[in-house]
């Protein structure tokens, strides 16, 4: 369900106990209770989207491969083809995590009591101003991604890698793929400690993702259309420019990263959730039940930052168990370790407002050394031939 659809849901809630067990009562259709597969619920976004991707697949099927590719990157037609991959994933599968949320109550993180509708709001809990608001920076973020996904294709060859030349054996592609995920995690975290810390940043930027205080996966990329493009800049393309990937490893990436930013939103946290079942073995694992806490906001929400892995949160102090007593097997072994020890609240020093912008603007200023140092293209560092 999108911003616009959630405005009519919310505008007509009427009980406490819609959307808690059930479906809300009265003649609904079903995109007025789940995402739709392909399109957006509302008609300028699908067909702003829909024009883009033509548009894009259209040029580079029509025009000379020589006029719109660039030489060691992907052909123009498989970045169309990824622009489509990317968007039809994030439909499919937000759509599986919601069907999954209704599904498995008993999977849910958060108990009945916090969706309880007591006011003109949504299941996730904006009201009808701020779904309205949504719906622009939905099409602001279309469009701005859209733009810089682009810009950098023709400005940093080789950061969508061409198929083909791969030197690097399985181990270390592996392990080239776990050290991409961990800068990227890192340039994240800082940025998003940042949104919370400064009171600049949160009240223009990130308070409008946290309208949500009961995260479903349609909430994942509903930001100021602003933070969705820092996101993208301090994420994947900062650490594309640190820790190139291969052809079949970026792709990889890309589209593992979309399953786990929807299924920590997803308001369950089980074996449902794939890519986090993944990874649970991993050091300090993060599972959704962790970010979901971070949403709630109980005790304020400065705590849980990271995105995969999590390794970050527990380095720098930030991590909290959230509702991990309340989940059975999903726990993990450091939740454990926190239920068993004294909580912990004192502030650091990062929680100064200003001091907290050091680590992320040391972060880009790397990345832009890294960029400069490579004369502005990814091929000569790339496993490309």
């Amino acid at each position: 369900m999108n911003a616009k659809q959630e405005k009519t849901a919310a505008k007509s809630a009427s009980t406490e106990g819609d959307y808690v067990f059930k479906e809300p009562d009265g003649k609904l259709d079903a995109t007025q209770h789940f995402s739709s597969l392909l399109f957006s619920g509302d008609l300028v976004n699908t067909v702003m989207e829909l024009a883009l991707l033509l548009t894009l697949t259209c040029a580079s099927l029509m025009l000379p491969d020589s006029k719109v590719s660039v030489q060691g990157s992907m052909p123009l037609w498989e970045v169309a083809a990824f622009f489509w991959a990317s968007s039809i994933v994030t439909r499919i599968y937000n759509c599986y995590l919601e069907a999954c949320y209704f599904a498995f109550p008993q999977h849910r993180t958060q108990p009945p009591s916090e969706h309880k509708l007591l006011k003109k709001k949504d299941l996730c809990g904006r009201d009808v101003a701020q779904l309205e608001s949504l719906v622009a920076h939905d099409r602001l973020s279309m469009l701005s991604q859209f733009a810089f996904s682009l810009l950098i294709y023709y400005l940093v060859p080789g950061y969508y890698p061409a198929a083909g030349g791969v030197t690097d054996g399985f181990v270390m592609r592996i392990v080239k793929l776990a050290l991409n995920h961990y800068i990227m995690s890192f340039g994240m975290y800082w940025g998003h400690r940042a949104y919370h810390v400064n009171p600049f940043l949160w009240k223009y930027l990130h308070s409008v993702h946290h309208w949500a205080r009961h995260p479903l996966s349609r909430n994942t990329y509903q930001d100021h259309w602003m933070e969705n493009l820092i996101n993208h800049i301090a994420g994947h393309f900062s650490a594309q420019i640190l820790c190139p990937l291969d052809h079949g490893t970026f792709w990889v990436s890309h589209i593992f990263r979309i399953l786990e930013s929807l299924e920590k939103h997803s308001g369950i946290s089980c074996y449902l959730n794939l890519a986090h079942q993944t990874q649970r073995w991993l050091p300090f694992a993060q599972m959704p039940h962790h970010h979901d806490w971070h949403h709630e906001g109980h005790k304020s929400c400065n705590f849980t930052f990271s995105a995969l892995g999590g390794v970050w949160d527990c380095i720098f102090g930030t991590r909290k168990q959230g509702r991990a007593d309340a989940i059975g097997n999903q726990a993990t072994a450091h939740d454990r370790y926190l239920l068993a020890s004294k909580p912990n609240n004192r502030k650091s020093m990062m929680d100064d407002p200003s001091l907290v912008m050091l680590p992320s603007t040391v972060f880009l200023l790397l990345v832009a050394f890294r960029l400069h140092s490579l004369g502005f293209t990814l091929i000569s560092s790339s496993p490309v031939a």
